[in-house]
């Protein structure tokens, strides 16, 4: 690498201009589009920008490494090959048998940086989780937000402490034997600070949240190449395990081969290389197992993908909520039916969407593993209009009976923060665009999409209030509580008992039946039961017990009777599988 050297793809400029400081040195256009220029004496720590045409506005570079002044100002150089890892021993985790834990770098600790969430890695070490995966940490405009309004993909946004800072997060978390995921969006870019189309076209069309990549348009090859080499940076110079791809239903591709298929043909030789494992998990709206299919067999070969049919299904189980989405999960035996499936829309007529949606996943030839179950999520919480957890509906006890479903499921569990002791803190909507007329936008645009579902502007938080980040942030105090730590000591077991038996985390879907009764269900895993009661009375459940590993049901010489809002895990005796 030539630390003199710098290099942009402006592909229709007539003219493009590097910016060091006070001095402005002219670049020289290659055959591709991509315009070079050596400057001596420029290597980590100068900041640069470019100036197109006979525009005097200097502009980030678009594959900035860091953005120390924000996503309006310079760009930084930046070497991956200065940080000092202690990682070497690092042989990575697959995802198989793993569980998830879903953090906010901003909201995880009162001081909302990476150093500051070094002081919990014990915390996750102690609950027994096995990934952590940050919501998505490159830089967007302001200090706070969720992160899905970023605009510089590969600089790590600031106020959370920068690139270093987070590379020291990652070296910590493997020391901990914990294995990192990173939350990346592709199908758009943020309102404010989105330079990208000024150097290039790589924008085609919009998605409801923003401008949208331009896949397979003209001059789409770099655009591409900008998605993967992205990536690949994440994994390789940051040394992650995993990325999770935002909404990637929204990325309009119509090659032949998709940009998932050809990003997880890329990740699977950088895995190679690295020699060890890699995962890529979609986040998609389409109910198409073709995403975790293996590429031989016809599809994307992605590791895994979310189910919300999965959340859906037991939130309504859970809480009774019918509205919206929620509509055809209040099913008789939905529950069942998704647990058995992972998808409940599968070639079925969904009344949200007014159409047929989904295809069936072969449960004979899918693992488990390839869908991540959660109770509660970043989206499932925050998109609520007061972002409200579920224990702000109904009990702990209740809740623990969802989590028992969820960690002892063949899916693959994945926890939201504070869940593991039912933290009363909501997790709302929050942003802090700079500019006064986006912030008014976003403002109003919340309200009024609650509107439409009968919330007052009142009872809507302010998202560019710093009160709502502040009531988002995770109330650690509440761990000393007895009452939150009976929760957090329950999920403990729970994942403690997944580890320890190894019929809990086995991922074969056609070794995994469901069986369910007025108010109550039972999942077999092999010598083992999962007895939960969601009905309103004890439920009395046939099934002979030989040893109670959680929970304290009511024995009897061949039946269990089970309490209200309990779960009881059980092992049966021989020839009763």
């Amino acid at each position: 690498m030539n630390d003199e050297r710098f290099s942009v793809w402006a592909p229709e400029r007539d003219r493009v201009r590097l910016a060091v400081g006070p001095s402005v040195h002219d670049m020289t256009r290659d055959e591709r589009g991509w315009w070079h220029a050596e400057v001596p004496g420029t290597g980590d720590g100068t900041d640069y920008a470019f100036l197109l045409d006979d525009d005097e506005t200097p502009l980030p570079d678009p594959r900035s490494r860091w953005q120390p002044a924000g996503v309006h100002g310079p760009s930084r150089r930046y070497s991956h090959d200065a940080f000092d890892w202690t990682d070497d021993g690092w042989t990575g985790r697959r995802l198989a048998g793993g569980v998830v834990y879903e953090l906010h770098i901003g909201t995880f600790t009162e001081q909302g940086t990476f150093n500051a969430a070094l002081e919990h890695l014990d915390h996750l070490v102690e609950l027994g989780v096995d990934f952590v995966e940050v919501l998505p940490v490159n830089a967007f405009d302001g200090t706070t937000g969720w992160g899905y309004d970023g605009v510089s993909w590969g600089a790590v946004h600031e106020p959370y402490g920068g690139p270093d800072a987070f590379k020291r997060f990652v070296d910590a978390c493997h020391a901990r034997d914990l294995a990192v995921l990173l939350d990346v969006v592709y199908n758009h870019l943020g309102p404010s600070g989105a330079y990208l189309d000024r150097f290039a076209p790589y924008f085609a069309g919009q998605t409801i949240w923003g401008p949208a990549l331009n896949l397979d348009g003209p001059l789409s090859d770099e655009v591409r190449a900008y998605v993967l080499d992205n990536a690949l940076s994440w994994l390789r110079d940051y040394h992650l395990d995993g990325l999770r791809l935002d909404a990637v239903h929204a990325l309009a591709d119509r090659r032949a081969t998709h940009v998932l298929e050809e990003l997880a043909s890329e990740v699977d030789a950088l895995s190679a290389a690295l020699r060890r494992p890699l995962s890529l998990i979609a986040e998609s709206d389409l109910n198409d197992p073709k995403l975790v299919t293996p590429r031989e067999a016809g599809g994307y070969g992605l590791e895994a993908q979310w189910c919300d049919d999965l959340h859906h299904a037991l939130h309504v189980a859970l809480t009774g909520e019918v509205d919206g989405y929620y509509t055809d999960f209040g099913a008789p035996g939905a529950l069942a039916t998704t647990l058995r499936q992972a998808f409940f829309h599968a070639g079925t007529w969904s009344s949200f969407r007014r159409r047929v949606h989904g295809r069936p996943v072969d449960t004979h030839r899918t693992s488990g593993h390839r869908f991540l179950a959660y109770l509660q999520n970043h989206d499932q919480i925050g998109n609520r209009a007061q972002g409200d957890r579920l224990t702000a509906t109904i009990s702990p006890q209740r809740q623990l009976c969802g989590a028992a479903i969820v960690l002892c499921s063949p899916y693959t569990p994945m926890l939201f923060m504070g869940e593991e002791w039912a933290a009363s803190s909501p997790w709302q909507f929050f942003a802090s665009f700079e500019d006064p007329q986006l912030a008014a936008a976003v403002r109003d645009g919340r309200r009024s999409e609650f509107a439409e579902h009968g919330w007052g502007a009142a009872e809507v938080p302010d998202p560019m209030d710093v009160a709502t980040v502040v009531r988002s942030t995770l109330p650690w105090a509440e761990l000393t509580d007895p009452a939150h730590r009976t929760v957090y000591e329950s999920y403990r077991e729970l994942i403690s008992l997944r580890r320890r038996h190894p019929e809990l985390s086995d991922p074969r879907m056609d070794q995994f039946t469901v069986t369910q009764g007025d108010g109550w269900l039972v999942l077999h895993r092999g010598a083992l039961r999962v007895l939960v009661n969601l009905g309103k009375t004890a439920a009395e459940i046939d099934v002979a017990v030989r040893e109670v590993l959680f929970g304290q049901p009511e024995l009897h010489d061949e039946t269990v009777t089970l309490a209200p809002d309990t779960v009881a895990v059980v092992r049966v005796p021989p020839g009763k599988h």
